[in-house]
């Protein structure tokens, strides 16, 4: 079974968490990472090799996952992992890309970041600890986010919407946000997609769908998480996590890394995300 290492103290970026995860057992681990309202960076410290499986084909390395990406899969012996979770309007300005370039999908973060990644990822092997490795990966991505925000920066618009959806649990109409914040449909669609990576309609899905997985995982029944998390009866729920997943939600309240998430992400997907630009902590 692996174990996981949680940061001493948070990100210096409003919208960014950390964990660590290792296993040193005799045996292969293999893992499902859930669909989450977030993008993921994955710096593979492995010393056998790790391959992480999104669907499409396995890949190694250090990667990128898209928001929404389902049934990814981690398998591998002495399994050493630093994952990095970015909201999706702090994602736009670190990747120095759009998160729509990478939604649904696993991309090599050499892709996005050239040789910052390499020498990250040589700093990360070298480090004494897991909070150093904290440490080195915040700096990069506070540094990343700095020299990126004059012109990659997400339309304030964007982050309220993102916010009104994320502090509702994904329980609100495209029309009251788009009435929320001053837009047409039409306009809130596009620029919603070209910065977050999904449409509203679909980032909706993604938060009510993330808060139903955790009441799952906490004991609840179908019917009751399907209930508390606005789902209109429990067959709506059963087919958003079959969309999402693959699964039924009885096998999805099974998952060991959704056990376990509240403990690696304790501030979940609600931590601060605001309706303002998300500056870096001083």
């Amino acid at each position: 079974m692996f174990a996981l290492v949680p940061p001493s103290r948070p990100s210096r970026l409003r919208g960014v968490s950390m964990a660590g995860f290792h296993d040193q057992g005799p045996e292969p681990v293999v893992m499902r990472a859930v669909p989450h309202p977030a993008v993921n960076l994955s710096f593979d410290l492995s010393p056998g090799a790790l391959l992480v499986d999104g669907g499409t084909g396995s890949r190694q390395g250090n990667l990128v996952a898209g928001p929404a990406l389902g049934d990814l899969r981690v398998s591998g012996r002495g399994v050493e992992i630093v994952r990095v979770r970015l909201s999706p309007v702090v994602a736009y300005t670190v990747l120095g890309t759009s998160p729509a370039e990478v939604a649904g999908a696993l991309v090599d973060l050499d892709e996005l970041w050239g040789r910052d990644t390499a020498r990250l990822w040589e700093r990360l092997r070298q480090a004494r600890s897991w909070q150093d490795r904290f440490a080195l990966t915040d700096d990069l991505v506070a540094r990343r986010y700095e020299a990126g925000r004059e012109g990659r920066s997400v339309p304030h618009e964007v982050t309220r919407a993102w916010g009104l959806i994320v502090r509702n649990g994904g329980r609100i109409r495209v029309e009251a946000l788009a009435a929320e914040i001053g837009w047409s449909r039409k306009r809130l669609w596009s620029r919603f997609r070209a910065h977050i990576g999904l449409t509203p309609h679909r980032a909706a899905k993604l938060v009510r769908f993330h808060h139903a997985a955790h009441r799952l995982a906490g004991g609840q029944s179908p019917a009751r998480a399907a209930a508390d998390s606005g789902y209109y009866d429990q067959s709506h729920l059963h087919r958003d996590v079959r969309a999402f997943t693959g699964d039924t939600p009885v096998a999805l309240a099974g998952e060991p890394l959704l056990a376990v998430d509240d403990l690696a992400w304790p501030a979940g997907p609600r931590d601060r995300e605001a309706s303002r630009a998300m500056p870096a902590r001083r």
